[in-house]
């Protein structure tokens, strides 16, 4: 799996721009992704996308960054020395749409698939099978990446957010709820409140 976190400047693929790309490798945690680039020309600017994320309409236009064709180039690139690429994160869909309209811009193949593995399905499974009360709103869960990072014994991601920062947490967190431990030795200070009990597959590949 790639955990991936993408900064925008905003929430639409077709009008808004890429700002930076971290990512890391599940499988081997000491690969990591980190690039900054500029917005592509006509892209849109949304005042409060900047706000989460940190960056300035300066910052994310400054000539001396790679462009965002270089930058997806040098992601797909980094990708392929992953065993496994099936895209992970939060909220997995919003980062594979814009990471994949902006190969799309490019002409980039595009070797992901549309399958992707979701922190927010996973920590909501989790939480429900442990018993724990799983946060609602209007009826639907309200489950937020904070919430889960808090669940899994960490603390809140940092603000403003930092794509790298966002997809270590994250894996973090993956690990936590898969595995039952610690991913990064950065995050041994904090605990992991709850185990999972090892379990091997039959001769089918499956668990019992």
């Amino acid at each position: 799996m790639i955990v991936v976190d993408v900064e925008t400047t905003g929430t639409d693929p077709a009008l808004h721009a890429i700002v930076s790309i971290g990512a890391v490798d599940f499988g081997r945690p000491e690969r990591q992704f980190y690039r900054e680039c500029r917005i592509f020309e006509g892209a849109q600017v949304q005042p409060q996308a900047l706000a989460v994320n940190g960056f300035t309409i300066e910052q994310v236009t400054d000539s001396a960054k790679p462009t965002l064709e270089e930058v997806i180039g040098q992601f797909i690139g980094w990708c392929r020395d992953a065993e496994n690429r099936t895209l992970g994160g939060h909220n997995t869909a919003f980062d594979r749409d814009f990471l994949q309209a902006s190969a799309d811009r490019y002409n980039l193949a595009w070797h992901f698939g549309n399958r992707v593995l979701d922190l927010h399905s996973m920590g909501w499974m989790h939480m429900k099978s442990s018993g724990a009360v799983v946060p609602t709103r209007a009826g639907r869960s309200d489950l937020s990446c904070d919430a889960i990072l808090q669940y899994t014994g960490l603390p809140a991601e940092p603000k403003p957010h930092h794509g790298l920062v966002g997809a270590k947490m994250e894996a973090e967190a993956f690990s936590r709820l898969v595995h039952g431990r610690i991913l990064f030795d950065e995050f041994s200070a904090y605990t992991v409140p709850f185990g999972v009990p090892p379990r091997e597959p039959d001769q089918r590949g499956l668990f019992s």
